[in-house]
């Protein structure tokens, strides 16, 4: 054997062995990672957690890559031949290798069409995702791994489990993973119902993602389209003719992507992502590790009844955009002369920017980046729209004055019996307003929405009943001083508990905390473990003047506190979950109503009938004026802070309770008129929701069902104070607020010793103006006020107390 040949036999052997060592150092992971048997026989891809209403409606999902897995009979046929058409057309005839592809990618290098495979594709989409390179060795490296992994696969997969893998996994642009989430994306389908014309367009985007995406490139799109007709013509799977006539055709998209501000109930579903963080923090997976919310593809099914949170965000919107106009023609929102005093709010707010932040990286001096503050730039702001903005050119500056001078709300409705919450409204549009007004951290004063919950413990506890006769006149109330700060509002009318209520008089609010005074030694604290019982986690510090709602509480607690009145005494804590699932289906976690028993049951009835006459001669009988089905039972009270920095509406039917906040997220920017009281600012809301959800049979209201009466309770003769005008108080009442700071502490020109009895204070017996609530004018006055009825004195059962 002659040299040369020896020479040319010792190189083909070596490089042979050099390509069987290659491979199998590849194969067994030697070189750079490779997948094991059980990743390849069990493949996973990260995906999306889904939020799903109580009727199964998909509501929202939690992603890094938004992917939604579909069974291969849940494809339509049109995408499967296109993909095969377009893709691999002898995917049916090799083994994940495609030998005459690869000769040719090889021989023209590339020039005429790659050498992947289907199946090496969707090697690549699940176990292949970190390997990006434009090194030519570490590419050819990786590419003999893909082809490895593809054999493996169709060893373990049918040719259908591979194809719905692959369409399972490939990317669509737009941050879109997955078949099912581009048809449901791009034309809002399943993908079982796209016709031939539409898969070609998704399939089309394969070889381009953003390129060919129809929604940012349509020419290119239309023409990559005809494309894959084209090919379908070619591999038998259409006919010429009708392919000719499809690619006559433009492309018809119905885009609507599902991402954290669209879709059903944004706020909610912020609050929904931070307690699953929390319980995938505290639950493990068979392997011990946690679950992870954005990756393991969870399936959560909530509470939220969609037609009741679809109304909760219109009644907010309808609502808060006519108050934001009345809110806007104020002189000193008008004029901008609200922030005087008020300028190192605004430097604060400055400094939490992302622009100053960004531009402090950037090496800015604090001078330098304040200047940039004052230059007008072109933006875009919230505006009440159907678009919920504008374009406009404006200072930064200016824009957050702007954006700190719009009116905030947050609204909630539960079912009282079970907790159970059907509707969650945080803020006027969660795209520009991320804070949430509704969760248990959003604390602010309550104004008279307190004195319920102050009235329930005076009849468990103080003998009082809703006929017995309370003084309206400021109380003293030795080292915390007088409450009322001031005797201006008060009468010193004597008038029955109901009509205090009902007027929401503070200074009768006041006497009533002193009658637990004198049974409890200390009535502020009495009352405050009773609203710890009503489970308020809120720390409250037992003065006096929490009897006027001097006092910081989230709505969230003040729903659960409520719901024991059309609970008949039982508390509800409020739910928002029912059950999680993995990716599979399988039951991880179920979660249960949770109830205590708060009050009796006659209490509770006693104070629904007197919240019942709030509505009918009190502070709340503006609410006829918006509709109210006629029929409807309802109860409620309203609450007004000082100098109205918060308006309250808390209500309920027999089925349902809501309610409502409204106001700015600082306190200083506030309506100095009337319009700023819980009756017209806060009340709206809930009555335009209940309008349209009692209209609705999705929403199951029934609109004949009364409060159900204790059977202990006497039928005697029952006094009707409620639909009576009172010669002392006028008719419809109004919210006397909460008083001033100054309601926590003695007054400073008033010494401990010096604080006489209740019979040397000087009482003011003027009659107050009692203006009526005006509903906006375009509203019709549709129902009369039902007529409401009080519980006679009755002897309180034994019970829980």
């Amino acid at each position: 054997m002659s040299k040369p040949v020896r020479i040319f036999w010792r190189i083909f052997f070596g490089g042979f062995a050099f390509v069987i060592v290659l491979l199998a150092m590849l194969n067994f992971g030697w070189i750079g990672s490779m997948p094991d048997l059980d990743d390849i026989e069990n493949p996973s891809a990260s995906l999306a957690s889904q939020v799903f209403a109580e009727d199964g409606t998909l509501m929202g999902k939690y992603y890094i890559e938004d992917r939604i897995n579909v069974q291969y009979k849940d494809i339509s046929k049109h995408i499967v031949e296109a993909l095969i058409a377009t893709e691999d057309e002898r995917f049916y005839d090799h083994s994940g290798i495609d030998a005459k592809s690869l000769g040719r990618a090889i021989v023209y290098l590339g020039r005429e069409g790659g050498a992947s495979t289907i199946t090496m594709q969707t090697a690549k989409n699940l176990f292949t995702e970190n390997w990006s390179t434009k090194n030519f060795i570490l590419r050819a490296l990786q590419k003999i791994k893909e082809g490895i992994i593809a054999v493996k696969l169709e060893r373990n997969f049918t040719k259908e489990e591979i194809i719905t893998l692959y369409l399972n996994t490939v990317a669509f642009s737009d941050n879109v993973f997955g078949i099912r989430n581009a048809t449901k994306t791009f034309f809002q389908k399943e993908p079982d119902r796209v016709n031939v014309e539409e898969a070609a367009v998704l399939i089309g985007m394969l070889k381009g993602a953003t390129l060919y995406n129809p929604r940012r490139n349509p020419k290119l799109s239309l023409d990559r389209r005809n494309t894959v007709l084209n090919q379908m013509v070619r591999n038998n799977y259409l006919e010429a003719s009708v392919a000719e006539q499809l690619k006559r055709q433009p492309i018809e998209l119905n885009y609507k992507k599902l991402d954290e501000t669209t879709g059903l109930g944004p706020y909610f579903r912020m609050i929904l992502g931070e307690e699953m963080k929390k319980w995938c923090k505290e639950n493990t997976k068979n392997n011990g590790d946690q679950y992870d919310l954005y990756r393991d593809g969870l399936k959560i099914y909530t509470t939220i009844n969609p037609r009741m949170q679809l109304y909760a965000e219109e009644a907010v919107a309808k609502h808060m955009s006519y108050m934001q106009k009345l809110f806007n023609t104020q002189e000193n929102i008008r004029t901008g002369s609200i922030w005087k005093g008020f300028e190192s709010n605004l430097e604060q707010a400055i400094k939490q920017t992302d622009r100053w932040k960004n531009l402090k990286r950037e090496g800015l001096s604090d001078e330098e980046n304040m200047r940039t503050f004052y230059q007008k730039v072109p933006m875009r702001v919230f505006a009440w729209n159907n678009s919920r903005g504008m374009d406009t050119t404006m200072t930064p500056y200016d824009s957050i004055k702007y954006h700190k001078q719009m009116l905030q709300a947050g609204f909630m409705v539960m079912d009282p019996l079970n907790g159970q919450i059907k509707a969650w409204v945080g803020g006027i549009d969660f795209k520009t307003f991320k804070y949430d007004h509704a969760n248990i951290n959003t604390k602010r004063q309550v104004g008279s929405t307190i004195k319920p919950l102050l009235y329930s413990l005076a009849i468990e506890e103080a003998g009082l009943n809703p006929n017995s006769p309370v003084q309206d006149i400021q109380q003293n109330f030795g080292q915390y001083g007088l409450v009322p700060a001031t005797s201006k509002t008060c009468t010193g009318a004597t008038i029955p508990m109901a009509i205090a209520l009902a007027k929401s008089r503070n200074c009768a609010s006041a006497y009533i905390m002193k009658q637990l005074d004198n049974t409890a030694n200390n009535g502020a604290k009495r009352f405050v473990e009773f609203l710890e019982k009503c489970e308020m986690k809120t720390k409250i510090d037992p003065y006096p003047s929490i009897a006027l709602g001097a006092c910081e509480i989230s709505l969230y607690e003040m729903m659960q506190a409520y719901s024991m009145f059309p609970g008949r005494g039982f508390n509800a804590k409020p739910m928002y979950i029912t059950r999680i699932e993995d990716r599979n289906g399988n039951v991880l976690a179920t979660f249960t109503p949770q109830r205590k028993e708060v009050i009796n049951d006659v209490t509770a009835y006693s104070v629904i009938k007197m919240m019942q006459g709030v509505l009918t001669n009190g502070t709340g009988a503006g609410i006829w004026g918006y509709g109210i089905p006629g029929g409807l039972q309802v109860a409620g009270k309203t609450g007004t802070t000082n100098n109205n920095s918060d308006a309250w509406f808390m209500g309920y039917t027999p089925q349902y309770l809501a309610g409502g906040w409204v106001g700015c997220d600082d306190r200083f920017i506030r309506f100095n008129s009337k319009n700023g009281e819980g009756g017209r600012a806060a009340m709206p809301i809930w009555a335009y929701f209940f309008n349209k959800a009692a209209a609705d049979p999705n929403c199951g209201i029934d609109t004949k069902l009364s409060f159900v009466k204790p059977e202990v309770m006497s039928n005697d003769i029952i006094i009707d104070y409620i639909n009576g005008t009172n010669p002392v108080l006028g008719g419809e009442g109004e919210d006397m607020g909460t008083g001033t700071s100054e309601d926590y502490e003695i007054p400073k020109n008033i010494q401990p010793e010096e604080l006489g009895a209740e019979s040397d204070i000087i009482i003011d017996n003027k009659k107050p103006t009692t203006p009526p609530v005006i509903p906006p004018s375009n509203l019709p006055k549709t129902a009369e006020k039902p007529k409401a009825v009080l519980p006679p004195p009755v002897k309180k059962p034994g019970g829980n107390k």
